[in-house]
């Protein structure tokens, strides 16, 4: 990573991610309409990792004029891929100030926040870029560099950017329970960028939730997933079994449930029937199984994935934003924060360098709030929280 924006222009990153969805393949999303269940439902593409050989950062006056700055690199989490994957299709558009719906204003509508950034007389991935240091391209799906975003799960992501190979690791859950290190170890090593959270609710099958199983207390969900309730009929609904879904070992939602909802990071689920590896995955079983159970981000659920209430002592927290205590609320006991971590390196001390600092700030402005977070079904920063994750930038040029 380079050390200032000045030097971006010649620089080249130690860190490479060679992922068969490249930039070119990225950029083709950015005319989607940006719909989380158009965006994010798509099978995963394969992906091939490779550890770049160790490079030395190289002075403006070490390259030539024409080098272009590396690609900025994440993968990790199915839970925050909805969010930093339509900010890269939206970035690696770099759709001008005359368009409207992706960015910037037109006669028929005008993007979120416009007017808080100034609407400024640039195109998108331009106007962010611009903001550390970087030049301008003026150029249609050609920004001043380009993003990829993988699709694995949290501690991949987590143990991918620990190890060089990605510049940003996506995680939905802690990197302290992902790689099983200190707080200490993580403030010495690691940057956790928070760009939203998530509201984690269970949800069950069309079937269960039309018997009358709109709500369950903490206590029911825990016993359910330790095998000490087995059929609906024990919890006010038909008698039928209950189909009992889990995330895979290792992702940030099973991580995130355990610590959550059981009490710790490696708590027993003996009544888990079966296990998925992405929250997709999560939602085809939920949608084909009756008497189905499971948990899973926000953004996936839908019409035959409903999401029920959760009484935690007494408050009960409901899947609808105009109830008293709601999931979207900030104590729901499984709300949790959606990260993307980068490096400490004696490149970059600060641990964030200016293309990660460009293109995160993008996400953490009322355009990327409404846009990458909200619009994809997760809960948006309160301002208080947004200046806090501003403040671990670097400066802006």
């Amino acid at each position: 990573m380079a050390q200032d924006s000045k030097k971006f222009a010649g620089s080249v990153s130690r860190r490479q991610f060679l992922v068969a969805s490249s930039a070119a393949g990225v950029a083709g999303l950015a005319g989607c309409s940006g719909q989380s269940n158009s965006e994010t439902d798509a099978p995963a593409t394969e992906e091939t990792e490779t550890e770049a050989p160790e490079t030395t950062t190289s002075t403006p006056e070490e390259t030539s004029e024409s080098s272009a700055p590396q690609m900025l690199t994440a993968e990790g989490s199915s839970t925050v891929y909805p969010i930093a994957n339509k900010g890269s299709s939206y970035w690696n558009s770099n759709a001008p100030p005359s368009d409207g719906e992706y960015w910037g204003t037109s006669d028929e509508s005008t993007v979120p926040g416009w007017d808080e950034l100034g609407a400024p007389d640039m195109r998108l991935a331009d106007y962010f870029a611009s903001l550390y240091g970087f030049e301008p391209t003026e150029t249609q799906a050609n920004p001043a560099f380009a993003t990829s975003i993988g699709l694995s799960h949290s501690g991949t992501g987590c143990k991918s950017v620990r190890d060089g190979l990605v510049d940003i690791g996506n995680s939905s859950g802690p990197i302290t329970a992902e790689l099983g290190i200190s707080e200490d170890e993580r403030d010495a090593n690691y940057v956790d960028h928070v760009l939203g959270r998530d509201g984690q609710p269970v949800v069950v099958s069309k079937d269960v939730h039309d018997a009358g199983v709109t709500e369950l207390t903490g206590e029911e969900v825990r016993q359910i997933y330790q095998n000490e309730i087995t059929n609906w009929s024990e919890v006010g609904g038909h008698d039928q079994e209950i189909y009992v879904v889990g995330r895979a070992e290792g992702s940030g939602t099973d991580t995130s449930f355990r610590l959550n909802m059981l009490g710790s990071a490696d708590a027993s689920m003996e009544g888990v029937d079966t296990r998925k590896g992405q929250n997709q995955q999560v939602a085809t079983v939920v949608q084909q199984n009756d008497g189905a159970i499971a948990y899973m981000a926000l953004a996936f659920t839908g019409p035959e994935v409903i999401p029920v209430g959760i009484n935690f002592e007494g408050t009960l927290y409901a899947p609808d934003k105009s109830a008293e205590h709601t999931i979207f609320d900030s104590d729901y006991p499984l709300n949790r924060d959606l990260h993307q971590y980068t490096t400490i390196t004696e490149d970059t001390p600060s641990g964030t360098d200016m293309r990660e600092a460009a293109f995160m700030n993008m996400f953490l402005t009322t355009f990327g709030q409404k846009l990458f977070v909200e619009d994809n079904n997760y809960i948006p920063l309160p301002d208080k929280d947004l200046q806090s994750e501003k403040d671990k930038l670097p400066s802006q040029a």
